[in-house]
């Protein structure tokens, strides 16, 4: 393999690369291993196959959204940041109103490199998770979404790849190499985030990641794009982006799947959609609880040091945080944030954080909000189908794996219960090794233009204005 990087056209960029040649030359040492990583990793049996794929090619509205037929291997990764802001000033923290840092300040050398690495290695988990989806899909609308979230999480890994080589040297470039040691579930050398070592196996698991675990990625790149290292800040802005459409797969093929149930519950015999070859209600609010419960234990704890050091730092803010109306104090020097406590005995008492150090608990509660209006989106379809039945999202306290209710035995509502009583309760709760069994019973590929599997409604449009019957995936076999 070419070790060789044609600048012009295998990377697009607005970080000058061709004029750079220290960059140049740490890029020409990775991009070989990142290539073969795509090439073991990524999705497998599509690799050779003509995809429909949108390709960022400049940060203009004409340039970061241009559409046409590639192969995955030969995507363009390139690395953009948004338009650098003259005499942008540090808008949060104890460095509020100085100049935004072009270069690492050295007393958050450690910090700045430890955020960057964390959500660079989210970016080739996912890819790693989903890797098998693509030969089970049920659509070939479905199909090109899949290798379209892939070859972003691609390019969000060369993003957050170009800030660890051009700013932080030696230890940069090894921390660049060890995001394509780690694998996702591996025992040994698992991804550092615990969502992104969960098996994804099918479908509705696909939609509940793209919708919640993702969603956590919104809300983590729109707090780094308010930090103080600038180029930090542009990376996560222009990757917000393209994470717009990483959240309306989620969200619209959680709802997709919701609409078909529910067409389904009113003509399968009793209203058991499983003999009608659909997707349960019970079973989608499992997955919900799952998935939703295993993104909010990627805020951190409620009660955290780092949350208050990278807030004092400047380094990190809250969702929106340069917006005055929503956060007039940008220095959260004041004021607590309020929460139910465990305190023993199977009793909670209220427990005041100093702001500061909820920060993770703030960040956590935007996120919260705004999954709760996709729920509504999909009750809204229930509701316009005739059915009483609603989904909901369970208690920040269920299912907890990090912070101050881990390991705890509450239920979705809340409740604190005795242990013996979860384990009895548990399959009600949670995805049991039957229901996995059954969604995965449903997942057939279906590669004909505008054939959509049973278990699952068409979209409302196709893909930039094309047809639902267009032919977003190319097939080519030997």
């Amino acid at each position: 393999m070419s070790t060789s990087i044609d600048y012009t056209e295998k990377i697009p960029n607005n970080v000058n690369l061709a004029g750079d040649r220290k960059l140049q030359r740490a890029l020409e040492e990775w991009q070989p291993n990142f290539l073969q990583w795509w090439m073991d990793m990524g999705p497998e049996g599509f690799q050779q196959d003509q995809v429909y794929l949108r390709t960022a090619v400049g940060v203009d509205k004409g340039g970061w959204a241009h559409f046409d037929y590639v192969k995955m291997p030969d995507y363009r990764w390139g690395i953009f940041l948004t338009p650098r802001e003259e005499e942008k000033l540090i808008s949060f923290g104890d460095n509020i109103g100085k100049s935004a840092w072009t270069e690492v300040p050295g007393e958050f050398r450690k910090e700045l490199r430890r955020i960057i690495v964390t959500q660079g290695d989210t970016e080739p988990a996912s890819v790693e998770q989903q890797r098998l989806l693509g030969q089970c899909a049920p659509s070939l609308y479905d199909l090109r979404n899949l290798f379209q979230v892939n070859v972003e999480e691609g390019r969000h890994l060369w993003a957050m790849v170009y800030l660890l080589h051009q700013y932080f040297g030696k230890d940069g470039r090894e921390e660049a190499e060890d995001m394509l040691v780690r694998r996702s579930g591996n025992p040994d050398s698992p991804r550092i985030l615990g969502a992104f070592n969960k098996p994804i196996e099918d479908w509705l698991a696909f939609f509940c990641f793209t919708m919640f675990t993702d969603r956590d990625g919104k809300f983590q790149l729109a707090a780094l794009a308010e930090s103080a290292f600038d180029p930090l800040a542009r990376s996560t802005q222009f990757m917000l982006t393209e994470e717009a459409h990483h959240l309306f797969v989620g969200e619209t093929g959680v709802g997709r799947v919701v609409e078909r149930t529910a067409h389904l519950m009113k003509e399968a015999p009793e209203g058991d959609v499983t003999k009608a070859g659909g997707v349960p209600l019970e079973i989608i609010q499992k997955y919900i609880n799952e998935w939703y419960t295993a993104s909010m234990d990627l805020f951190g704890g409620e009660d955290s040091s780092n949350a208050a050091t990278y807030f004092a730092a400047s380094l990190k803010g809250r969702f929106q945080e340069s917006d005055d109306k929503k956060w007039p104090d940008h220095l959260a020097l004041e004021g607590v944030y309020e929460i139910d406590a465990p305190v023993g005995g199977g009793k909670l008492a209220t427990e005041e954080i100093p702001m500061r150090r909820a920060m993770n608990l703030v960040l956590r509660d935007s996120y919260s909000q705004d999954c709760e209006r996709a729920v509504e989106r999909w009750n809204k379809s229930l509701a316009e189908a005739g059915l009483a039945e609603r989904l909901a999202l369970p208690s920040q306290r269920f299912n907890r794996a990090v912070g101050i209710y881990a390991n705890m035995p509450f239920d979705p509502s809340g409740e604190l219960l005795e242990p013996a009583e979860y384990d009895r309760r548990r399959d009600s709760f949670l995805p049991t090794r039957a229901d996995l069994a059954y969604v995965k019973s449903l997942m057939v590929s279906c590669t004909k233009p505008g054939e959509f599997a049973n278990w699952i409604a068409p979209p409302r449009r196709g893909i930039n204005g094309q047809p639902l019957d267009f032919e977003y995936v190319k097939f080519i076999r030997n």
